[in-house]
């Protein structure tokens, strides 16, 4: 089937998620991934053929995530990686002046999001006695700052879930929450605006990220990391 293993990675039709499905593919790597836009899935399957599957999923939605676990592990079995990547931010503004919808949206993608995924494709990596979680944060899960207090809140959460989870595996396995760096995606330039080009792009990011993360195992289970600068 594969040669290397299996990369389950949310997010996966844009930024980050998508210069990571080019990297690890390029590296022997079998790809499932997903993403809600159907339209960039579909170009993600024409790039990508089998044995690479892409779906179109929505993380906060309990019962698709569920069916797309059922159909990858029928299909490729139990990820080696599991990258809950998918995230949003919120608009730019005092706490006080985003509405609870806004609010609700950034913890359910970034946080119970997160939750489904674990739900139904860890039981399996448990059965089978290996694999590591990554957990996306990043700096403002670990600092924070003003007009961001929804991401902060979401990514605080996830370096806290994270922990917890790690206490919860059994050995064999690993769960980390990664930090992946000051990228120039989208979503960074809706915070910095025309500075955030300064930055570096999601392949060069790729190219250093992907490495790092298929040296991970169990003696990282636990731990807040962070890709190093490209």
């Amino acid at each position: 089937m594969n040669t290397r293993g299996l990369v389950v990675v949310t997010g996966a039709t844009r930024g980050l998620g998508r210069a990571m499905v080019g990297e690890f593919i390029q590296r022997g790597w079998t790809v499932a991934g997903c993403g809600r836009n159907a339209a960039e899935i579909a170009a993600l399957r024409t790039a990508c053929r089998e044995p690479h599957r892409f779906q179109v999923v929505d993380v906060r939605e309990d019962a698709a995530v569920r069916s797309w676990a059922e159909s990858v592990l029928a299909d490729l079995g139990a990820p080696d990686l599991l990258l809950n990547n998918a995230g949003v931010i919120n608009r730019l503004a005092p706490l006080w002046q985003l509405s609870a919808e806004e609010f609700d949206v950034v913890l359910d993608v970034n946080v119970k999001g997160v939750a489904n995924v674990i739900r139904h494709f860890v039981p399996a990596m448990i059965r089978r006695g290996r694999g590591v979680i990554v957990n996306f944060s990043s700096g403002w899960g670990r600092s924070a700052d003003a007009e961001v207090a929804p991401y902060c809140a979401s990514k605080w959460a996830i370096e806290g879930l994270t922990r917890a989870l790690a206490e919860e595996l059994p050995r064999g396995l690993a769960a980390v929450a990664l930090n992946p760096g000051i990228i120039h995606t989208d979503m960074l330039e809706a915070c910095f605006g025309a500075s955030a080009a300064g930055y570096p792009s999601p392949e060069t990011w790729a190219r250093v990220a992907v490495p790092f993360l298929l040296k991970l195992g169990p003696g990282d289970n636990g731990k807040a990391l962070t890709v190093p600068t490209p």
